[in-house]
């Protein structure tokens, strides 16, 4: 038996691992010519918007563009990059994710600036380099720096004031000095700063963009806001903060150790001008991913094509996607991952195999989004009646505008099939006998919503003469990845 397992498990890795093209959403491809070119959410609209705000206010800000992770923030900032190029902007684009490895942003920050130089203004950026030097240069002693960045410790700091040669006052008067000369160094830097963006010789801003800044460490993701603001807030700089404002403000609390900070009072401080970029259509962006993962290859084989049953098929799998997206506002990442999944899942299925594709997609759905309601369901923790409510709790509140997918029919199937699933002993009776008449026992909160009978439906689940026998563990199997592919 462990070897027929072993070898179900290594056909399923296998396959994995030969199709992640269909599992996984790749980048999309930026062209140079026209970067919004595959872009399917109609975002072109505002990269215009955003490219006449950094065009009008050439003396320098800093933009936020504030949106959830998986809103796909990155691709947006990317193509606009390119859009600013094309526009003969000279831009930078800047992952402060990747680069926080390094103890002081300024470093990073003044490599990617050298980008710029050419003969012409080379001397002129080593001169930045050398002001930039003096800011950075450690200028204190280490058992002052450790205390001032609250890393101390008290054992280092016995040994520390015994072994020093110093005293007090001689430490508190280097200290005016350099902080004086450090003081005056930044004056230098960014006038030197600026001359540098001028020589560019270019009438647009420098627009730098700092990308996945609320990932970073939280000593790291404050000391970027910091030196923008202190060392690199010259005219003709334009910043471009794409953030998750929320996770940034997390690591905020999580550097200063308080939870009481005030987040939004501390980053309007350093933000001009926050914008959302707007959420796509949720039906066009079900409708790109149902493409984009070539759906079409399986619901309309040739195979299914003869199979009357199965001709709505691929139809209900996009209503029942839109309808659920739809109604907890997911992210673009959330929805890439559930359509991959699904995707993937259909090649367990044999072509002339039900897939029950509505109900297929909700479980699918909540085993990503909705984990304990999957597993209440996987294990059997519910009744008929509990499971009836918990179906339509995960519906919208109001169901009759959508068209297309019958959700109490698909609520029925669900029922059925999880009464199969269980043990003789454990089974429930839909109907129970009123005066010599069969009389419904389980209800739908669906139906008032809606002009369909849950009774007419579970009816027509039961006499169905193929679904009899079917049990939920049907598609849970292969939802799951434990039953080997067809």
């Amino acid at each position: 038996m462990w070897q027929e397992d072993y070898f179900c498990c290594y056909k399923i890795v296998k396959y994995i691992l030969k199709n992640t093209m269909k599992i996984k959403h790749n980048e999309i491809e930026i062209t140079q010519e026209n970067p919004f070119e595959h872009c399917k959410l109609e975002r072109k609209q505002y990269a215009e918007v955003l490219s006449q705000i950094v065009e009008l206010y050439n003396d320098g800000f800093v933009l936020a563009i504030n949106n959830e992770w998986g809103s796909g923030k990155t691709t947006f900032v990317k193509m606009w990059q390119q859009h600013l190029k094309n526009k003969k902007f000279n831009t930078i684009y800047f992952n402060a994710w990747e680069n926080d490895f390094d103890s002081n942003p300024i470093v990073a920050i003044m490599s990617e600036l050298k980008t710029l130089t050419t003969n012409d203004n080379k001397a002129l950026f080593k001169s930045i380099v050398a002001k930039g030097a003096t800011i950075t240069k450690n200028v204190l002693p280490a058992l002052l720096k450790a205390f001032a960045e609250k890393y101390i410790d008290t054992k280092v700091l016995v040994e520390a004031i015994e072994n020093t040669t110093k005293g007090a006052t001689e430490i508190l008067e280097n200290e005016i000095k350099d902080y004086a000369k450090k003081k005056q160094s930044i004056v230098e830097f960014r006038e030197e700063l600026e001359k540098f963006i001028a020589e560019t010789e270019n009438p647009h801003p420098l627009v730098f963009i700092i990308d996945e800044l609320d990932r970073c460490r939280p000593d790291y993701a404050v000391e970027i806001l910091e030196q923008m603001k202190h060392f690199f807030s010259v005219p003709g700089f334009v910043f471009v903060l794409s953030i998750d404002k929320n996770h940034l403000a997390a690591s905020i609390k999580g550097f200063y150790g308080s939870e009481s900070i005030n987040t939004d009072e501390y980053l309007r401080r350093f933000i001009d001008l926050e914008y959302s970029i707007p959420a796509p259509s949720n039906e066009s962006f079900c409708e790109y991913l149902y493409s984009y993962y070539s759906f079409d290859e399986f619901f309309s084989s040739p195979q299914r094509a003869g199979i009357g049953e199965f001709q709505y098929d691929a139809d209900q799998f996009i209503k029942i996607a839109t309808i659920l997206f739809n109604d907890i506002n997911a992210t673009l990442r959330q929805q890439e991952k559930v359509f991959g999944q699904s995707r993937l899942i259909l090649n367990f299925f044999n072509n002339q195999s039900y897939t029950f594709s509505h109900l297929l997609f909700f479980l699918v759905f909540i085993k990503t989004l909705k984990i304990e309601l999957f597993k209440k369901i996987e294990s059997q923790s519910f009744s008929l009646q509990e499971l009836s409510d918990a179906f339509s709790e995960a519906m919208p509140k109001d169901i009759r505008h959508f068209y297309g997918v019958n959700l109490v029919y698909v609520q029925a199937l669900l029922l059925h099939f999880y009464n199969n699933s269980r043990s003789i002993e454990k089974q429930e009776q839909f109907y129970k006998d009123v005066h010599g008449k069969p009389e419904i026992m389980i209800t739908s909160k669906l139906e008032s919503g809606i002009r369909t009978s849950f009774e007419s439906c579970l009816r027509d689940v039961h006499g169905h003469r193929n679904y009899s026998d079917i049990k939920l563990t049907y598609l849970l199997r292969k939802i799951n990845l434990t039953e080997g592919i067809v």
